[in-house]
């Protein structure tokens, strides 16, 4: 399919929902991590969205390897959800000093808090690591008109206000910009796209099995098992190559000249201690590097990204001004 393109990279992660009780959920609020040469003690993960959702996903599935690696003791993952992640990340800086509660966050959050126009930003957080990244895929429900990514542009191009987009981000999050930016490449208005936000992947699968939306953009594990069922059908992948296990190709091979990452990493509180912040870089250095992690990403389908504290402080700065800059591309903000 020849099209008129437009390149775009966001560096650098996401996914199909693990049991919600793959880990524990019991630890005290009142109990601080405290620095330790052992398990790490009152853990809690904050997710700034739904259950279910790619960040519930990935805190969850992060808890459960630092369990099995003896790394941890029983974690509390709970979800604040609400304005694209920012009222999670609201209450995280509320949390200042506060040394036994980190938050799961990514792209989204990065684009939430321009759009959200939030107070609260990742400026005010100390950045632990980036843990993954995944490519989005643009999928449709099983008995679509479109088959092919050329049918589904051609309907789109001619009436865009018929062809709702489906994503389980606010604007400025991940699945929000892979539509907008794929409707730049191929020659529809970003501003004429009919993008239907729902809180989280599991609302969000709901809408396409239903057929709510003609099709929607979200993380390759939101919806991996679904295509291997039958029950949807990835036209394309936003990633450089072909992704392992998914039967679908890549927009560049399509002559979409877009490539498209999401990822997603963890932060503290302002106020963190350099020694609590050196003990969760080290944690979270431990559970990447061990075989319950590995495992995980294999499962998943998850790229490993890892970066740590001031590599991913470093990724953050960089990540914060190129998404404003596509934002402002797409005349989402100022």
């Amino acid at each position: 399919m020849k099209t008129r393109t437009w390149f775009t990279s966001i560096s650098a992660v996401l996914a199909v929902a693990l049991a919600a009780t793959g880990c524990g959920v019991s630890a005290d609020d009142n109990t601080s991590g405290g620095a330790s040469s052992g398990p790490v003690e009152g853990l809690r993960i904050l997710v700034p969205n739904s259950p279910g959702s790619g960040y519930d996903t990935t805190a969850r599935a992060a808890a459960k390897a630092m369990q099995d690696a003896k790394l941890t003791d029983t974690v509390e993952v709970f979800n604040t959800a609400g304005a694209g992640g920012t009222v999670g990340l609201q209450r995280l800086v509320n949390e200042k000093g506060k040394e036994d509660i980190l938050m799961q966050m990514g792209l989204g959050v990065v684009g939430a808090v321009f759009t959200n126009k939030s107070k609260a930003t990742l400026n005010d957080t100390v950045p632990i690591a980036k843990m993954i990244a995944e490519a989005e895929a643009i999928v449709v429900p099983k008995g679509s008109p479109y088959t092919s990514l050329d049918q589904l542009v051609a309907a789109w191009k001619a009436d865009p206000g018929k062809v709702p987009v489906g994503g389980a981000s606010n604007a400025g999050g991940p699945d929000h910009l892979t539509p907008m930016l794929l409707a730049k490449a191929v020659g529809v208005q970003p501003k004429e796209v009919n993008y239907v936000a729902y809180d989280g992947g599991g609302e969000l699968l709901t809408a396409i099995l239903g057929k709510k939306v003609a099709f929607a953009a979200t993380g390759i594990g939101e919806v991996a098992a679904q295509a291997k069922s039958g029950d949807v059908k990835i036209l394309a992948v936003t990633s450089e190559q072909p992704v392992e296990g998914v039967d679908a190709p890549t927009l560049k091979s399509l002559d979409v000249d877009l490539v498209f990452t999401n990822w997603r990493g963890i932060v503290a509180p302002p106020g963190l201690s350099d020694e609590m912040k050196r003990q969760y870089v080290d944690l979270l250095t431990k559970m990447h590097e061990s075989q319950q992690w590995k495992d995980t990403l294999a499962k998943q389908g998850w790229t490993d990204a890892f970066q740590s504290g001031d590599e991913f402080k470093n990724f953050l700065t960089s990540e914060n001004d190129r998404v404003a800059g596509v934002l402002r591309e797409l005349g989402l903000v100022a």
